[in-house]
């Protein structure tokens, strides 16, 4: 019994796996052309007024760009200081995480093309929406004082680095997001019955407000929802609590919350999570106004066209292996090197100090080029490596000023957690 199980669940996990693949690929490229031939700074030129049009414009820009909320987090707090104003940044946290050009292809893949519609004009529109009420909530524009852009202020444009982007560092930020929503959904699809929200959930706006309340403490990336929110829909689940999930699952998570609470405020906080929420249920209860076989006709048309003609069958399971390899390469790779080849130290410069300092926060290679591009920057600080797996940041310098460096951290939105004994 537990063999055909595990084959069963196995052979899920493959299927869907094979439907994503060749989407992820091309989203992947695509991510990797954006962050070369369109670095961050060049949002500032749109976002830095208090105005509806400077909402539109992060809300707008905000849409295609691959980044999930804990590396939307870094960014929008940085370009807020950098002189973005409240409601286009909160535009920008808002509509970014929602979705992205890689989760885009993945939902056409394996939602069909309703959902590929309405997922990016929902997050435009909350974006939009969630930006007016921050400007109007929220009013004032002081910001602290100046830092450096994150790591983009002038990203290396060649095809080598684009590649490495699009296929290890990005990669690294979400392959284990992405590895837990397919087995997830995997599992789900093996151990459901067929019918079995429709003879369990009394209605949709109690399923919708089942999937909002754990979603949004929970993180799930834009692009990993999907295959989880594929196999609920072919369960009974209604296409407005899909939505829900697809919107709330990547925007907000409780590890969020202390980070935007403490950088961005209270009320702007209250404000992101409000239209967030509201937002979803708004527009779930609007699309299950429409036939939900119409949902239901196009998902099935989608993954009929993966298996028979639209996707090579060929092409799906090339892409399912290159993809597999690249998550191995990405999840095994930075531990191998570690063990292999001893972590970078700093060169040895005489009367100079080499200091450790706790920093929690940093979960992805976004906060890690943050905290170092924006630390390096500092006063009598020549070298900064950041350490994600041990969550410290080793500083090179003289005199170098901690309260400086603190200051510098609550701005981008990380913990400053002071000196590791022994340094």
């Amino acid at each position: 019994m537990i063999a055909g199980f595990l084959a069963d669940f196995l052979h899920e996990l493959w299927k869907l796996t094979v439907d994503m693949a060749p989407y992820l690929l091309f989203g992947f490229l695509f991510a990797g052309i954006l962050r070369v031939f369109f670095p961050r700074r060049l949002l500032l030129k749109y976002m830095g007024k208090p105005n509806l049009k400077s909402v539109f414009n992060a809300a707008m820009l905000g849409v295609p760009m691959p980044l999930c909320s804990c590396g939307v987090l870094p960014t929008g707090l940085s370009l807020r200081h950098n002189g973005a104003s409240k409601g286009a940044t909160s535009a920008f946290l808002i509509s970014t995480p929602q979705t992205g050009v890689d989760s885009i292809l993945v939902t056409y893949s394996m939602l069909g093309l309703p959902f590929a519609i309405i997922r990016p004009v929902v997050a435009l529109i909350t974006g939009i929406a969630g930006g007016a009420l921050t400007n109007w909530l929220a009013p004032g524009n002081s910001v602290h004082s100046p830092t450096s852009l994150s790591n983009d202020d002038n990203p290396p444009r060649t095809i080598k680095y684009m590649l490495h982007y699009a296929f290890v560092e990005f990669l690294q930020d979400i392959a284990k997001w992405l590895i837990i929503g397919l087995m997830i959904a995997a599992l789900m699809s093996v151990l459901l019955p067929d019918d079995f929200f429709s003879a369990w959930i009394p209605n949709d706006f109690v399923g919708m407000l089942v999937i909002l309340l754990a979603a949004v403490p929970v993180y799930f990336c834009a692009t990993a929802s999907v295959p989880v929110a594929a196999v609920l829909l072919m369960k009974g689940l209604s296409p407005g609590a899909v939505l829900v999930l697809l919107m709330a699952g990547p925007a907000v998570n409780s590890a969020s919350f202390t980070v935007l609470f403490k950088s961005f405020g209270k009320k702007e906080t209250w404000i992101y999570l409000l239209t967030i929420a509201g937002g979803a249920l708004l527009f779930g209860n609007l699309i299950n106004l429409l036939p939900r076989e119409w949902f239901m006709i196009f998902g099935e048309h989608a993954h009929h066209h993966n298996h028979h003609g639209f996707i090579p069958e060929w092409l799906g399971i090339a892409s399912a292996i290159l993809l597999s390899l690249l998550v191995i390469n990405a999840l095994v790779i930075p531990y191998l090197t570690a063990f292999i080849k001893p972590n970078k130290t700093m060169t040895e410069v005489e009367n100079h100090q080499q200091i450790t300092i706790a920093v929690t926060g940093m979960d992805c290679n976004h906060c890690k080029n943050s905290v170092e591009t924006n630390l390096v920057k500092l006063d009598n600080i020549e070298e900064v490596i950041a350490n994600l797996q041990n969550q410290t940041v080793q500083l090179k310098g003289a005199n170098i000023d901690l309260t400086q460096v603190k200051s510098t951290l609550d701005n981008l939105g990380y913990v400053y957690g002071g000196k590791v004994s022994g340094s």
